[in-house]
This record gives C-alpha cells, structure tokens and sequence, in this order.
C-alpha cells in the first residue's frame, strides 16, 4: 500500500530540460569541420543559392497572391521577377544621379577641407612649442631619425639635378621594350573585376525564377529527404523556418524604411548635400547587421564636415544619426521584431563573424536569416538540439531550476531577483506552488539520487530560509495566548526549509509558528519539548515515500502530545494539482494530509486551529 501512495505522488517528477543523447565526439567534429569546409570551398555557388532561397522567402507570398487572381504560374512569376529588377534597376539610377552630382560639387568640397586644415594647423602652430600637437610631432620626427641612423638609410640623397663628380663613372640606364598587349588581354583586365558580381546576379536570377516556378516540387524533395516517415515534423519545421525569415524579412525592410526616411528628411532640413542620396543608402546599408549604420552615417558625416566652414553642421548631423538610431533600436525594433527570429543577442553577433568569416560581405547579409534556419532546426531534430540551445533566444532552463542552481551557487542577489520577479505575478503563495517548493523537490531528488552533497544541501536549505526572511515582511509577534503549532522538518534540512515556507505563510493568519528541526523530534531530544499549548504539528516531507519513517515519527508524537493535539502530514509534491491519497492518512494514522501550501492552510482550517484564532481575535475586539 505504501509503494503505491508513493508511486502516486511521484509518478511527474519536474520536468527539467535533459541534454541530448550525447554522440560520439570525434564524428560530431568531424561532421562540423566537413560542413565547414564545404561552405567555404563551395561559396562559389552555394552564396548564389542562398541568396536566391532568402529571395523566394520574400517574393512567395506576393506570387502567391497573384496566383489566386487567375493570374498564372508562370506570368506571376515573370512579373513579381521583373518588377523587383525594375526596381532595382531604379534605385541604381537614382543612385547614380546623385553620385554624379556629388562628384561635380567635390572641388569645392576641397576648398573647404583643405581651409579647416590650415585652421587646425594655424591654431597648433599658434599654441607655441607646448603644445600638444607640436609636442607629438616633434617626439615623431626625432624617433624617425633616429631609426634611420640606426638602419643606415639616414645617408642624404643627392639632389636630383646634381651633375656627377668629374672622372666618376657613368651607370648605364637600362632600357625596357613595353609591347602593348593584344585586345583579349585589354578586355580582361579591365572587365575582369565587374563580371564576377554580374555573373552571381545572373545567377540569382536564374535560382530565384526557377524556385518560385517549381517551389512545391522543392518542398516535398526536401520533405522526402529530411524524411517522409515524419511528415508532420518535417511539415512543422519547413513552416516555423518559412514564418519565421518571411517575418524577419518583412520586419526589417519595415525598419529599414522607417530608419531611412527620417534620416533624408533630416538632413533635408538642416542643409546637407543630396539628401535623398544619404536617406536610400541608410535604408540598403542598415540591411547589414552592425557595420551598415556605422557605414550609412560615415558619408554623410563627412561631407557635413566639407561642405560647412564651421563646426555646426557635423555636429547636427551626427545629433540626427545618434537619436534616429537610438528610436529605431529602443522602440521600433521592439515593438516590431518581437520573437520574430528567435535568436539571442550574442547568437547575432556570433553569426554575423561566421557567415562572414565564410562568405565576406553576402555571408554578414545572410548571417541573421541563415541563422534562423539553423534554430529551427535544432528545435525540430533532437540530434540538432544543441543550436537551440546555443543559439535560440527561449529560456533553457525552467524558473526552479535556475533557483536551485542560484541557490547551489550560493549567489543570493539573484536568487532573490528569481524569487521577486515570480512573486511579482502571484505573490507568496503562487510562488510558493509554482518555484520554491518545485526547487526543494528538484534538491530532494537530487539527494535521493546521491547527486547532491551534504555541502550543496546545507547551501540550498540556508538559502532558501534566508530568501524566505528577505521575502516576508517584517510582522508583529504573535500573542503568547494564541495557537502554536509546530512546523517540523521531518528527516532534513530539506525538509525545514519548506517547513519554514508553511511558516511565514500561517504567521499573518495570527498563529505562532515554530520551526523544529528534525533533531528536535528524534527519540532522544523529544523529551525536551514541552508536552503542552501546541494546537497542532506539521510534518514536512519532500519525500513522498518516506511513508514508513513518518508513521513512526506520528506515533512517537503521539505518545508525546497526546491523541488531542492534531497532527497534519505534508507530503509536498512538485504539482499543486497533485490530490492526497486516502491510504497515507490511515498507513500513518496522521489526522489529515497535504499536497500543497493551499491544502495545508484548508486542512488545519477543518481542523479548527485556524477557526480558533479568529474567535480570539474577535474576544479581543
């Protein structure tokens, strides 16, 4: 009877994230380094795939839209493809216009530059030989010569016009025949560099017009090869990875927008050069994560700083980059992103060096999208689960886990942050249900298991009763006339420390609780006790199976207190929803039972310790 009463309570232990069956680590580094490898000697045509892939991630929803105008597979497809180059192709040419009038006004640009430089220079010179400037240049001069002295190049260079010493022998000039290469030659030279980036556009084109034509077919090949005995997870995983970089995508051309507008309208007003110009480069540069704010503000920056004589206009402009961008990553990405991608902050930045690590400037565009795909797939193959874990933005770790390990760690502050932060959405009691009795079940099983030291055990109890006082405001004692009832840690510290958690929640009702350790009740100490005012005893227990030892803890306070003194049994389980079984009152002849926190202050309520208080309150009234 008793293996089953414990097999009830125990039958949900708390659910605690297990890492993934571990392999072998010689074939997972192996593996690594081969995919590794073959991202890199294969970024020839795997960054033209990819790029065509996060293309088909924008441009499917909008061909599909077309698709159920009637409009056709094939025309939808030529005219979302052609639209989008068009636009390209328009952005260029507006990009060009305003280049090519920049380029026009950069003589007198010059002026003004080289005018702010003998300014500086005037004013160093004007300091005197204290200056700093002077200082500095000076230390650098006397350390270049000496440098050359030592390396023998300080020997003074004849002047170019000096006629050679008479009798001194005449070196012969070499002569050097140059032959104009052939035409081929010409061409390759000066085309070479522009027809890589032209050919990985074709490309482009050519992967993205063929995905959205044949994205279906794409789709159930991927299916049948990821595998098609688990359609409904392989199903799931294509849709989380599709949602989750179609939102991405659409997030950040909406922030873009917002980031670019601002700023050419900014710069509109206050004077600077080809507004419009600076506002589209802003919008494509923040694209790149990191560098391209950095990137999009420089220019601008410094052509306020040629254009005006004075010191006003750069610092306006560098005023309008700061608060734009402060806006757009405090408030408009927040509320826009949201859990969009998933990521963490520092899984971000660490993608960004990776990807561009591996395919330079495309790979940093790429790094956030890519990414996320890989997250996805560690949330959906559990031999992947480690890139969510690693890279993923949801918490890992359960609130009683990340307590038990705070308290493990001896680290109060953010145990305490742990603890106020779920008292915050419930109070005392949810948060008694919901975290601290679920951590000192999590330390229980540990002990049972032998996992957890007396050291680790002695730092959890001391932690978790000192978190409790810090927890608890400070409350006026209770009368000496009012019922006491003893709150007993049954076999250990453990056991005290949820003892006292009863405790602080049965002191506000006007009862005197008292916390005894184990010790106090053991056959030798509990003659020291006094046998009489005790209005009721509380075992605790985070051992649900420990019925044997609490029948004989029962009987022996029996024969102590007598058979009028109520005795409740508190055999907290992890689950508030968890009943009390019927056979651990009669197996302990204890006079009621408890589960929870809720159900022991309702059981000593039936008992009529707590209706006792409330008629000497009202005596007192």
């Amino acid at each position: 009877m008793a293996e089953d009463t414990a097999r009830r309570l125990q039958a949900r232990p708390i659910p605690v994230p297990k890492a993934a069956p571990p392999a072998s680590t010689q074939t997972t580094l192996l593996v690594i380094a081969l995919v590794v490898a073959t991202l890199y000697l294969g970024s020839d045509i795997l960054v033209p795939i990819a790029l065509a892939v996060l293309l088909t991630f924008v441009l499917a929803p909008i061909v599909s839209r077309l698709e159920r105008l009637r409009l056709g597979r094939i025309p939808s497809v030529l005219a979302v493809v052609v639209l989008v180059f068009a636009g390209i192709a328009g952005f260029g040419t507006v990009v060009g216009g305003q280049i090519a009038d920049l380029a026009n006004n950069l003589p007198t640009y010059q002026r003004n530059v080289h005018a702010k430089l003998d300014s500086l220079r005037s004013r160093a010179a004007s300091a005197g030989s204290g200056g700093v400037v002077q200082q500095a240049t000076e230390a650098f001069r006397d350390l270049k010569q000496g440098l050359e002295q030592v390396t023998g190049d300080a020997a003074p260079a004849a002047p170019a016009n000096a006629l050679p010493a008479p009798g001194a022998a005449k070196e012969p000039v070499p002569v050097r025949i140059e032959q104009d290469g052939d035409a081929l030659t010409i061409i390759s030279d000066v085309l070479g560099p522009a027809m890589a980036p032209v050919a990985t556009a074709g490309m482009v084109l050519v992967f993205t017009i063929f995905m959205l034509l044949q994205r279906e077919d794409l789709r159930d090949r991927l299916i049948r090869l990821a595998g098609s005995g688990d359609l409904s997870r392989t199903t799931e995983a294509m849709n989380d990875a599709g949602e989750r970089v179609s939102r991405y995508l659409l997030m950040q051309c909406v922030v873009n927008v917002t980031y670019g507008l601002p700023i050419g309208i900014g710069l509109w007003l206050i004077g600077v050069p080809n507004p419009l110009l600076w506002g589209l480069l802003s919008t494509v540069l923040r694209f790149i994560p990191f560098l391209g704010p950095a990137i999009a503000a420089a220019f601008p920056i410094l052509l306020s700083f040629a254009v005006d004589g004075g010191w006003t206009l750069p610092l306006l402009c560098i005023a309008l980059f700061v608060a734009v961008e402060l806006f757009s990553n405090n408030v408009v990405e927040p509320w826009l992103y949201g859990s969009a991608t998933g990521l963490s902050s520092l899984a971000i930045i660490v993608a960004a060096v990776f990807w561009t690590t591996l395919w330079g400037p495309v790979g940093l565009l790429l790094a956030t999208p890519l990414t996320v795909c890989l997250v996805v797939l560690g949330r959906h193959v559990p031999q992947l689960h480690f890139l969510e874990v690693m890279l993923g933005d949801r918490p890992v770790l359960p609130e009683e886990a990340k307590l038990y390990q705070r308290l493990l760690a001896r680290d109060p502050i953010e145990a305490m942050e742990i603890a106020e932060e779920r008292m915050s959405k419930g109070g005392l009691v949810e948060a008694g249900h919901g975290l601290l009795i679920p951590t000192l079940s999590l330390a229980e099983q540990d002990r049972q298991r032998n996992r957890l030291n007396p050291e680790g055990r002695q730092a959890v109890a001391e932690g978790m009763v000192a978190l409790l006082d810090e927890l608890m405001e400070a409350s006026p004692p209770a009368a000496e006339d009012t019922p006491l009832v003893l709150c007993i840690g049954a076999r250990n510290d453990l056991d005290e420390a949820a003892a006292a958690l009863l405790g602080h929640m049965l002191r506000p009702r006007g009862l005197r609780a008292d916390v005894l350790p184990c010790e106090k009740v053991s056959v030798r100490s509990i003659a020291a006790l006094a046998p009489t005012g005790v209005s009721a005893v509380v075992l605790s227990y985070l051992n649900p199976s420990a019925l044997s030892h609490a029948r004989r803890l029962v009987r022996r306070l029996r024969l102590h207190f007598g058979p009028d003194v109520p005795i409740l049994l508190c055999l907290w389980s992890a689950h508030p929803e968890a009943e009390a079984p019927e056979q651990a009152t009669t197996q302990t002849t204890a006079d009621r039972v408890a589960t929870s926190l809720t159900g022991a202050v309702t059981q000593l309520e039936e008992l009529g310790v707590l209706a006792a208080v409330e008629v000497e309150t009202a005596k007192q009234a």
